[in-house]
């Protein structure tokens, strides 16, 4: 297998992974061979563990299935390598949560749970890894803002999580009803949005596809909307700011969107519905990761060649503020006790990074890395997203997703995620708060009030617990 490092790579480093960065820096499509050091920056561990010593990971069942098969057969190869049995159980994305709270109260289960959210809510049960995070940075690079703050709580100083991967979620139009509408490129604010999702409504029937329903999706959308709007749920400190004019004007735009270029399907959508909606031909637009894109190339081809991306979409002052779709996390609980089982589980996540670049791969590049500097093929001039590996026609239909970090959000912008913000973004309150101003059970102002007066109730709960607030100097 492959993998580069990047030459941000301290000098501490083995010769051999120096010998590997240099050999790729001018990458070629092929990720780069994969790497086990023993040393990343501060952290140092044995190149084999004693016997006996075990490692159980429990994670999501990927959207691009052909990264859980390399995924396995990886644990496996890296169990060999270091002497330690490795065991890998997929759940259901949204099993992923009451499993790890399970876990924690019952004081017993896997070594690593990975989620795809901040794990900040259950950051009481979780060990820090502020050590991994220090080594990685070390080795890799600085770690894009749109992973720690997902797995860093600044007013603690600590990292629940270690974040390795993320999944950018550009806007997905199809090209043909666009062109037709004025709009070759796709909309790039939200008035474009709104008056070519109208026109292409009101000639073709086919709504614009953005959902108002408790579930992943519609709770992206909503944040995405609000924060290009000006508006924010919280402040860097934790507060709550979502009672402003400014978070009022996207709800009323919500609510216009919808009642002029949607249909009520999207009240009651899953997470798979916007894709399903967008590859059977029924929706002009959607905001999503490109998995559904990576299925329909093997189902849908005519959609999919139809399909174009585009970035975040600008708000009516120009901000341009779009969530990420992903974020893949891994926690380490704190009944996690045997010294070895640790030092193992650290060293798993420090090698994945060190072999980031097969992940990339395997994920049909929907995974981005954590660490940008740890896989150069995806960035380089011809590289991945100039000549996608996986068939797209034309090859660099993906280069928009090359800048996207510039306008990707996270929850807690512009913070970073707490407990509150997690508590928040699993209990879907700003897709209810959207749902009920569209469907007219409330004003706009009544929504944002009423979903205001619940964020400040769950933060009010956390701050008393010392969670919520400015960092410490």
């Amino acid at each position: 297998m492959k993998k580069y490092l990047s030459r941000c790579i301290v000098g501490a480093l083995t010769l051999a992974l120096s010998t590997v960065a240099l050999a790729a820096a001018t990458p070629g499509l092929q990720p780069t061979p994969e790497q086990f050091p023993s040393k990343f920056g501060s952290m140092t561990f044995p190149t084999t563990f004693p016997a006996g010593t075990t490692l159980t990971i429990t994670q999501w069942s990927h959207f691009v299935p052909r990264y859980d098969k390399w995924f396995d057969q990886y644990a496996q190869t890296w169990g060999k390598k270091n002497h330690v049995k490795v065991t890998v159980q997929h759940i259901n994305l949204a099993d992923l949560g009451s499993t790890l709270a399970a876990s924690i109260a019952a004081g017993k289960g896997s070594t690593l749970f990975e989620t795809v959210s901040t794990p900040a809510s259950f950051v009481e049960g979780l060990q820090d890894l502020t050590d991994v995070n220090h080594a990685a940075d070390q080795a890799f690079g600085k770690q894009e803002d749109v992973c720690a703050s997902q797995a860093y709580l600044p007013i603690k100083h600590i990292w629940y999580g270690y974040c390795h991967a993320w999944v950018p979620d550009p806007g997905d139009y199809r090209v043909s009803l666009w062109k037709a509408a004025g709009y070759p490129n796709g909309p790039r604010s939200y008035d474009d949005l709104y008056v070519g999702g109208v026109k292409i409504f009101e000639k073709t029937g086919i709504p614009v596809g953005v959902g108002m329903s408790p579930e992943l999706d519609s709770e992206f959308y909503a944040r995405s909307l609000i924060w290009s709007f000006g508006g924010s749920l919280f402040d860097k400190c934790g507060n709550v700011t979502l009672d402003s004019p400014q978070v009022l004007k996207a709800v009323e735009f919500q609510a216009k969107l919808f009642k002029n270029a949607q249909t009520p399907e999207v009240f009651a959508w899953n997470a798979a519905s916007n894709n399903q909606a967008f590859i059977s031909g029924q929706a002009s637009y959607i905001q999503n990761s490109i998995s559904f894109y990576r299925t329909g190339q093997q189902t849908s081809p005519k959609i999919t060649a139809d399909t174009g991306f585009s970035p975040g979409l600008k708000g009516p002052d120009g901000q341009v503020h779009q969530t990420s779709h992903v974020w893949l996390i891994y926690t380490l609980p704190k009944y996690v006790t045997d010294k070895q089982q640790v030092l193992a589980a650290k060293k798993f996540l420090l090698d994945l990074t060190a072999n980031a670049s097969w992940g990339t791969y395997e994920s049909q590049l929907y995974d981005f890395p954590a660490h940008s500097k740890a896989v150069p093929q995806l960035w380089a001039k011809g590289g991945w997203l100039d000549r996608d590996p996986f068939g797209s026609v034309p090859p660099n239909k993906l280069e928009v997703l090359r800048n996207a970090v510039e306008w990707t959000a996270w929850p807690g912008y512009p913070g970073s995620a707490n407990p509150a913000v997690s508590e928040v973004y699993n209990t879907h309150l700003l897709s209810t708060m959207m749902s009920q101003a569209a469907r007219g059970q409330k004003t706009p102002a009544q929504a944002v009030q009423a979903t205001a007066a619940q964020l400040g109730s769950i933060v009010a709960k956390w701050k008393a617990k010392g969670y919520i607030g400015c960092p410490a100097q």
